[in-house]
C-alpha cells in the first residue's frame, strides 16, 4: 500500500505545473475571461476617449446605442481579434512576472516574514513595466480599429493585419509603439492593482470565488480611480492619424491640450463604460485565477 501511494505521488509530481509557471498559466486564463466579458464596454470606453467632449457621442449610453445600431453588435467586438492573443500573452506575462516577483521577494524575506503592502506594490509596479513592451504595440492596432465607425471615411483598415502593415509602412517598427511613454505611465499603476488586491483579501474573514471576485472587482476601480486620465492620453495619442503634423507630439503636449480644450472633464470621458467593464471583468479574472492556483497540480 505504501509503495502505491509513493507511485501515485511520483506521479503527480512529474505532471504538476512548476511553482514559477503556475502565475503564467494562471494570467493566460485572466486574459481570456476579460475579452469575453469585458471588451464590448472596453470599445465604448475608447470611442469616448478619442471623441473627447466635441466628438459625435453626448455620452456613454448614446454610444452604446449608436454602435449598436449602426454596426450591430459586432460593432462593439470591433478590434477584439488583437486582445483575443494580446489580452491572453499580456496576463501571462503580467501575471507571471508578479507572481515571480513576488517569490523572489518572499525568498529574501526572513523565514516566517509575510510580504507587505510595499512588497506588493514593488512586484506589480516590475509586471507593469515588463508587460508594456507587448501591451503597446497590441493597444496600438486595438485603438485604431475600434474608432473606425460606420461611416466609411473612418475606415483606413480592414483588419488586424492590414493595421500592422500599413502602421509599418507609414511609420517603419516603431510606428507600433507610438505612445509607448504614456503606456509605461499608465502601467506603472500596475503596482495599485495588484497591491490592493492582496489588501482587499485582508479585509474578508473568508475565502472563496465570491470574496476573490469583489476584491479583484474592487482592485480594478482602484486602478482606474488613479490610472484614467494616464488611459485617456494613452489612447489619444495612439488613435491620432498618420500625418506628418501630429495633434499630439509628446505626452505633456497631450495633456496640455486636453486641458485647455476640454478642462479636466476631458480626462475623464469613458470613465463610466470602464468601470461597468472593470468590475465584472477582472472580479471573473481573480477569481479564476485563485480557482487555478487552488487546483492546478
Amino acid at each position: 500500500m505504501a509503495e502505491l501511494e509513493a507511485e501515485v505521488a511520483l506521479i503527480d509530481a512529474e505532471h504538476a505545473v512548476h511553482p514559477k509557471l503556475r502565475s503564467f498559466v494562471c494570467g493566460a486564463a485572466s486574459g481570456v475571461t476579460k475579452l469575453v466579458i469585458g471588451h464590448p464596454f472596453d470599445t465604448l470606453k475608447v470611442r469616448m476617449q478619442v471623441e473627447g467632449g466635441y466628438g459625435r457621442f453626448k455620452g456613454p449610453l448614446d454610444c452604446l446605442k449608436t454602435t449598436a445600431r449602426t454596426e450591430g453588435i459586432r460593432g462593439l467586438y470591433k478590434g477584439a481579434t488583437p486582445p483575443l492573443f494580446g489580452w491572453t500573452l499580456i496576463d501571462t506575462i503580467m501575471f507571471g512576472t508578479y507572481g515571480n516577483t513576488r517569490m523572489y521577494i518572499q525568498s529574501r524575506l526572513p523565514a516566517n516574514e509575510e510580504l507587505k503592502f510595499r512588497h506588493n506594490m514593488l512586484a506589480g509596479f516590475t509586471a507593469g513595466m515588463v508587460c508594456s513592451v507587448v501591451v503597446c504595440p497590441i493597444e496600438q492596432i486595438k485603438a485604431r480599429l475600434q474608432v473606425q465607425y460606420a461611416d466609411p471615411s473612418s475606415i483606413q483598415y480592414k483588419g488586424p493585419i492590414d493595421c500592422v502593415r500599413k502602421l509599418v509602412h507609414n511609420n517603419g517598427v516603431a510606428g507600433l509603439y507610438h505612445g509607448f511613454s504614456a503606456t509605461l505611465l499608465y502601467r506603472s499603476f500596475i503596482s495599485i492593482y495588484f497591491a490592493s488586491y492582496e489588501y482587499y483579501k485582508t479585509m474578508f474573514t473568508g475565502s472563496g470565488p465570491m470574496q476573490n471576485f469583489a476584491c479583484g472587482g474592487l482592485a480594478a476601480t482602484t486602478l482606474w480611480t488613479f490610472a484614467f486620465p494616464f488611459d485617456v492620453v494613452k489612447n489619444r495619442m495612439m488613435a491620432q492619424p498618420d500625418v506628418p503634423d501630429r495633434p499630439y507630439k509628446t505626452v505633456a503636449d497631450c495633456f496640455r491640450k486636453i486641458y485647455a480644450k476640454e478642462g479636466l472633464k476631458g480626462f475623464w470621458r469613458g470613465f463610466t463604460p470602464c468601470l461597468l467593464r472593470s468590475f465584472p471583468a477582472n472580479g471573473v479574472a481573480f477569481a479564476v485565477v485563485e480557482l487555478l492556483h487552488k487546483h492546478l497540480p
